[in-house]
């Protein structure tokens, strides 16, 4: 009798599987829909995103959770109103199951409301705007990247107890990614005991940073500044010509030398010291697997951008193993992805704080150069930093939004 009781519990067991993986065919792919800039000024760094979000999905064979994956990318060409546009078409036209992108902190803005209305799960990998998991969160969107101040509050610090110095003058992008993290910088620089005497704001696209250069301030012990891409290349080459490299040191944000404009940065960086929560450079075994598959795949170094993306398909892998692939069920998926905690992210471990945003390592980095090339090296780690830093989150909210203008400048 024994026998066939096993045999009967064996054949329910086979049929009971046998039903489960019909009912996940029967649900189809997923979709995820990846908003990214393929056409316009960010274009490139756009590409970068697409590019580690496919090298992470080719790594797993566009199957997640035992469930095919659809990802449908669409060109938000860095303008706001078209993001919106595209995220519509994503959502109500396409019936996405998750969002993924954008890059610019302003349709990352206009996104946050939209899908926050539409109920629709989305990650943010890049967007570091500080309010998107602050003072305007939503329960929708969970970001895997970092808010702006994030790496600057340490690195005010650091700057202060280890370079010593204490006179600073600053020159960022003036719009809220400038401001955001100049201000971190500012602000934990001067509880430190250092003074900001000067801050300059040239436009997004300047061309001539001479006008802006010949008003730095001499008296001071270093710059510190905030650009990327295009004007990061352009901003470095011109400080050099001008002869303030030789006198002045240049510290700065970490998109300054982030491997995407590091590519084809020169001498003109050497030496430079920035903060971010990832560098190309990382010698661990999980970064080091990540930067030989890019650089094999692509032939170039990953920069923030592509290991951004590769961490967001991480993140929803757990969380979609969490729940055996039930991503119809958001608020099931959102709780899931809150919940994810990753020890071997290229970047080092990272999990979620419960405003959605990552706790995750900053590393300083100085470029130097390595068997003929440029790179940033880690030269301090700071384990486990949140956006608020040592600050009660309850007190830092109750401030206004790092801007141009908060904190401040008191000594300038």
């Amino acid at each position: 009798m024994r026998k066939p009781l096993v045999l009967v519990v064996l054949v329910l067991a086979a049929v009971a599987l046998c039903l489960a993986g019909e009912t996940a065919a029967q649900k189809g792919p997923i979709k995820v829909g990846l908003l990214v800039p393929q056409t316009g000024p960010l274009a490139g760094n756009g590409k970068d995103m697409i590019n580690g979000f496919e090298l992470f999905f080719e790594q797993v064979g566009y199957k997640l959770a035992g469930r095919e994956i659809k990802l449908v990318i669409e060109d938000d060409e860095g303008k706001p109103a078209t993001g919106l546009t595209k995220a519509r078409s994503l959502v109500e036209g396409q019936g996405m199951h998750v969002i993924v992108g954008p890059l610019s902190a302003a349709i990352g803005y206009a996104v946050a409301g939209y899908v926050d209305s539409k109920k629709m799960p989305t990650i943010f990998p890049i967007v570091s705007a500080e309010d998107i998991t602050q003072r305007k969160r939503s329960p929708y969107v969970v970001r895997t990247g970092w808010s702006s101040a994030q790496p600057s509050h340490p690195f005010g610090k650091w700057v202060v107890d280890t370079l010593r110095y204490k006179k600073i003058a600053m020159i960022a992008y003036d719009f809220a990614f400038g401001w955001e993290v100049a201000a971190g910088f500012q602000r934990s620089f001067e509880e430190a005991g250092g003074q900001v005497v000067q801050k300059l704001w040239p436009p997004l696209g300047t061309a001539d940073f001479g006008p802006y250069l010949a008003q730095l301030r001499r008296d001071v012990d270093a710059i510190y500044c905030v650009f990327s891409g295009a004007d990061a290349l352009r901003f470095g080459k011109q400080f050099t010509e001008a002869g303030l490299k030789a006198r002045l040191p240049l510290i700065g944000g970490g998109t300054f030398t982030d491997e995407h404009v590091l590519r084809v940065q020169g001498d003109e960086v050497l030496g430079v010291v920035t903060a971010l929560h990832y560098s190309a450079a990382l010698a661990t075994p999980a970064n080091q697997k990540f930067v030989k598959a890019y650089e094999a795949k692509y032939k170039q170094i990953p920069s923030y951008y592509s290991e951004g993306t590769y961490v967001a398909g991480i993140a929803l892998k757990a969380a979609l193993e969490a729940i055996g692939g039930d991503i119809e069920n958001a608020e099931k998926f959102l709780a899931a992805l809150r919940r994810v905690d990753l020890s071997d992210a290229p970047r080092g471990p990272m999990k979620f704080d419960d405003f959605g945003n990552p706790v995750q390592n900053i590393y300083v980095r100085k470029v130097e150069r390595k068997d003929g090339k440029l790179q940033n090296t880690i030269i301090h780690t700071f384990p486990s930093v949140g956006q608020f830093w040592t600050y009660k989150p309850d007190e830092y909210l109750k401030n206004p939004v790092y801007s141009r203008d908060y904190p401040p400048c008191k000594h300038c």
